[in-house]
């Protein structure tokens, strides 16, 4: 049984957008360049902001953050996104969510340039991504397709299940999966019968948001599990802990691959980020 250590493979990649952003840099060109948007005081956001800036000096790319109160009018939001779409020394955009009520995501999203949408989500990138063309893909899914071929040389044929669709990760994913030519289940609340969806998958990708959720009685023999969940819960002594939508220690015992929580999915998420930033640098 291999647990997948998602820490060493985001280090990895991590060290190759260095180098290439070294390469780059020696060559006479100018540093990637990220633009970080945080809107209001969130802690989750705020550390996520945090990780990602530190991934950004790590891997020498130039980091500018622009920190909008919470009571931010979305008018002055989109006109922030507007003028970064229109600076050229900047390559990618991302918009730490969520956004507080009175600012509509999907309106800020669709307003990033496409072309500096490293987070994958404009509608412009999600449908390249589900006509099989190349574009911006989500970065956990993407980390997590690399997690997959970091245990399987080859998906195709594979029987994948994925926990799931939003379209942030679920959906995604399961257009990540079809394009390596797996044969793709997406299982979501309304799904009937889950321990019988799980049981037929050669791979399962859990991202449902629900603690421990998928059962290892549930899973088939050698499955390969990536667990996207990330959920903090209470124990009876009132300590807190994070776990993920499947219950690790009885995964461990029946499956093939197994990614950890934390330290599984969410430091690629992070490194797959750097690498999009690289890209629209182009």
């Amino acid at each position: 049984m291999q647990i997948i250590d998602g820490k060493a493979a985001a280090a990895l990649l991590r060290a190759e957008v260095a180098a290439a952003v070294a390469a780059r840099v020696a060559g006479g060109r100018r540093a990637p360049a990220l633009a970080v948007v945080l809107v209001g005081d969130d802690p989750a956001s705020g550390v996520y902001v945090r990780n990602k800036v530190k991934a950004c000096a790590e891997t020498g790319i130039r980091s500018i953050e622009h920190r909008l109160g919470a009571g931010v009018a979305e008018a002055e939001l989109l006109a922030l996104v507007e003028a970064l779409n229109a600076d050229a020394d900047v390559d990618g955009i991302l918009v730490q969510l969520p956004l507080p009520p009175q600012c509509d995501a999907t309106r800020v999203i669709e307003a990033i340039d496409p072309a500096k949408d490293v987070d994958g989500f404009h509608p412009v990138n999600a449908g390249r991504l589900a006509l099989g063309l190349p574009g911006f893909v989500p970065c956990t899914p993407a980390g997590c397709l690399r997690l997959l071929k970091g245990v399987h040389a080859d998906l195709a044929g594979a029987e994948a299940l994925v926990i799931g669709r939003s379209t942030i990760v679920g959906r995604p994913m399961a257009a990540l999966l079809v394009g390596e030519s797996a044969t793709v289940t997406i299982a979501h609340s309304r799904s009937r019968d889950l321990p019988a969806l799980v049981g037929r998958a050669d791979i399962v990708v859990a991202a449902v948001g629900r603690p421990e959720l998928v059962r290892g009685s549930w899973l088939k023999p050698g499955a390969t599990v990536i667990d996207v969940g990330i959920n903090r819960v209470t124990g009876p002594d009132g300590s807190a802990r994070l776990v993920g939508d499947v219950a690790f220690v009885e995964a461990v015992e029946v499956a093939g691959a197994v990614t950890p929580v934390p330290g599984g999915v969410g430091p690629m998420t992070i490194a797959c980020l750097m690498e999009n930033t690289l890209r629209a640098a182009g």
